[in-house]
């Protein structure tokens, strides 16, 4: 039987400010909200929905253990715009092989955002 997974279709961050965290996605991937209710958030992102939840657990109790990388020409440039956003640095920019660049970040409220540069990867 073939797999009946469709891929990808949302990443949810989980926040304790959701009209701050709005905001601040907006900014951080440059579009509005498609879908705005006081207890999510939707961004269509490039065809993928980044989602925003309200959420009162401390940030320091969160894990790193699910990381969803999006997609990105210049490693480095979004790397500084996040930074100068008001992110912090999670993981550095790092080769994993071939031309394929990862890092990450910590938004506001202590959630990780993967980026990837990947050359290799083609949607379809």
């Amino acid at each position: 039987m073939a797999s009946q997974i469709q891929g990808l279709r949302t990443t949810i961050y989980k926040t304790g400010d959701l009209a701050a965290a709005k905001a601040w996605y907006a900014k951080a991937f440059q579009t509005q909200p498609y879908f705005d209710e006081p207890f999510y958030v939707g961004f269509n992102i490039a065809g993928f929905e980044l989602g925003l939840m309200a959420d009162d657990e401390p940030a320091a109790k969160k894990t790193d253990n699910v990381l969803t990388y999006w997609g990105v020409d210049n490693i480095t440039e979004e790397v500084e715009w996040f930074i100068g956003l008001g992110a912090t640095e999670h993981t550095a920019p790092t080769n994993v092989g071939g031309e394929i660049m990862v890092a990450s970040l910590k938004d506001p409220w202590g959630n990780v955002i993967g980026l990837i540069y990947n050359p290799e990867f083609k949607l379809g």
